[in-house]
């Protein structure tokens, strides 16, 4: 008896409690927070990160047309996925919210690995504010045909600086 209660005390018990640390604190402008009923933190709202947290994500880029620009355009950024993921979301919906205060609800089912990304950059440049920066959520539209609908266009939010995890 005494043996499995060790083992979960030194093995379980840490292992559970590292899967629930904070991130790392920003050291650099912060781009997006994602506040809400999201389970891993670093700050009051929510989680906050900068640009060096969001590429240690992992880096997605794909070729794309979207409606809103001329010819393919290359997009990076961390997949929408990988970001749900790292803060350990596993339900809810999202809203997406812009500097502007434009905001739509995003459902958990669209964080897919192949599915939209939260670019940074734009045919290997950094996104401004006035050119729908810094962070703009775009889906792969010439990937998938059902990404090509209104719905998935309102989703598409540029100038993006928050995203409230909701019940």
């Amino acid at each position: 008896m005494f043996r499995w209660v060790a083992f979960y005390v030194f093995c379980l018990i840490p292992a559970l409690a590292a899967s629930a640390m904070p991130l790392e604190k920003p050291e650099g402008a912060v781009l997006l927070t994602v506040s809400g009923a999201v389970p891993v933190t670093n700050s009051p709202e929510g989680a906050a990160f900068d640009l060096h947290m969001l590429e240690a994500l992992g880096t997605t880029s794909f070729t794309t047309n979207t409606i809103w620009t001329e010819g393919p355009q290359r997009f990076t950024g961390v997949s929408l996925h990988d970001l749900i993921t790292a803060l350990q979301v596993t339900e809810g919906k999202l809203r997406a919210v812009a500097i502007n205060e434009y905001s739509a609800e995003i459902p958990l089912d669209d964080a897919v690995s192949e599915g939209p990304i939260i670019a940074w950059a734009r045919n290997g440049s950094l996104m401004s504010v006035r050119d729908k920066g810094p962070l703009w959520i775009v889906y792969p539209y010439d990937d998938h045909p059902e990404y090509r609908s209104e719905i998935i266009f309102a989703r598409s939010i540029w100038q993006l600086n928050r995203i409230v995890v909701e019940p």
